[in-house]
């Protein structure tokens, strides 16, 4: 009888760990920013090890939680606006090692932003195309970066927990890549051929 009692109370904890919510820390940064949030930087030696750290997939109760939908809502503000003016943004930069990004979709009517939740890149395809990038996380900087002109991505829909994939084809494929690689640790000047000072 204990030891079955004993299982259950692990089981338990198990499952209430596996499906845990966003950390208080996590929560504060989430709650307490302004709509515009701060974007981490490289020349900033703790956001530099939040870009470089891979990020996780977000819990269903993640997904299902207010916090998320805060969050969302301030990334795409902080992207959009005029001291940013992106055309994606990923969870490190906003400082939350989350598999999250939002993403400019030119390939829509109306070219919309979306957000995108447990992203992953199933597949590269196509031709490889070598075109400019920069990152609002490398100030300054441009580079000319090796991308494949098409992608099979898997992610969640906000509102849902289920999975979807999806081919993306041109320019919204270099975004996805790009801020898919943010999820990874992975810098557009670890890809790029070149880099250099934007004098724009």
């Amino acid at each position: 009888m204990r030891k079955t009692l004993l299982l259950v109370l692990v089981t338990a904890l198990t499952i209430g760990c596996a499906q845990r919510a966003f950390t208080p820390a996590e929560t504060a940064l989430i709650l307490e920013s302004d709509s515009l949030m701060y974007v981490t930087t490289i020349d900033v030696a703790d956001d530099s090890v939040i870009l470089r750290t891979p990020s996780v997939d977000l819990t269903t109760q993640e997904l299902e939680s207010e916090e998320l939908k805060v969050l969302l809502g301030k990334m795409l503000y902080t992207v959009q606006h005029p001291t940013q003016d992106g055309v994606g943004i990923a969870a490190p930069q906003v400082g939350l090692n989350k598999r999250i990004v939002c993403v400019q979709r030119f390939d829509k009517p109306g070219e919309p932003f979306e957000c995108y939740l447990n992203a992953h890149i199933e597949s590269l395809e196509g031709e490889i195309a070598v075109g400019p990038e920069g990152c609002l996380s490398i100030p300054g900087k441009r580079g000319l970066v090796p991308r494949h002109t098409k992608v099979q991505i898997r992610y969640v829909a906000p509102g849902t927990t289920d999975e979807r994939t999806e081919e993306v084809e041109g320019f919204t494929a270099v975004i996805f890549q790009h801020e898919i690689d943010h999820l990874e640790g992975i810098l557009y000047t670890d890809r790029a051929d070149t880099v250099f000072v934007d004098n724009r």
